[in-house]
């Protein structure tokens, strides 16, 4: 049996443990035969750290530095799986205010199978969910906001098509083993005391002060918060597990 044989039988046998539940889990030609593709790859490099493809997923964003995070739950708290480089964005530091502005957003968001796109017109994305309720709160409107392939961005995440492809492969394993939904946090930059000091004259300051506490929560506990808005704010408590 040769190699491509094994890992088309491994692909097929993985798919299979996270057909139930799946039911509500977009999918594509395209979309199952990059799956297909990518999950012996990436099964292999997650067992390789103690992880787990399947697993539930949380993924952070920073803008200055061009990251994208994946992280994989392992028992009680997540472990960083791989770092992504964003191909680009557009705008500058700072949220996302109205639709046309080009900015990409910057807060707490998640993303539930109905927002997975197997069909994208830029090769596979997901739905970021903006604006979310702080950012209707305060009267920011936009819409279609997403992480995808192709390298092109207008306020989106622009990965490039094999980068996308292993990001996607990821979510769709965890929303097909039972994941309701997974996190999506946007951070103009790493959130260190170094760093809010150097952006501190920033008319964001304030803004960005709030989401620092979301940012130290999983710093802390190696476990995505529950978000919510109180008083035009992020507010910010332990998920239910």
């Amino acid at each position: 049996m040769g190699l491509r044989t094994s890992q088309s039988i491994l692909a097929t046998i993985l798919l299979s443990a996270f057909a139930v539940g799946a039911a509500d889990v977009p999918e594509s030609r395209r979309s199952r035969t990059v799956i297909t593709r990518i999950t012996p790859k990436l099964s292999a490099e997650a067992r390789q750290k103690g992880l787990r493809l399947g697993s539930q997923i949380f993924l952070r964003i920073f803008k200055e530095s061009k990251e994208l995070e994946v992280w994989l739950r392992k028992e009680r708290e997540f472990q960083l799986f791989k770092i992504y480089p964003i191909h680009t964005f557009s705008g500058q530091l700072g949220p996302k205010l109205k639709e046309g502005d080009r900015q990409a957003p910057e807060g707490f968001y998640y993303v539930p199978p109905s927002r997975m796109n197997p069909k994208s017109r830029f090769h596979l994305s997901f739905n970021l969910g903006y604006p979310n309720r702080y950012d209707r709160t305060h009267g920011r409107t936009g819409s279609a906001l997403m992480v995808h392939g192709n390298t092109v961005s207008i306020g989106c995440f622009a990965m490039t098509d094999p980068l996308i492809e292993e990001i996607y492969t990821l979510a769709d394993a965890a929303l097909r083993n039972d994941q309701k939904f997974f996190r999506v946090h946007i951070f103009p930059f790493r959130m260190t005391p170094k760093n809010m000091i150097r952006h501190q004259d920033s008319e964001w300051s304030s803004f960005w002060q709030n989401l620092q506490q979301g940012y130290d929560f999983f710093e802390r506990t190696k476990t995505p918060p529950d978000v919510l808005v109180h008083d035009m704010r992020y507010r910010f408590s332990l998920a239910p597990r």
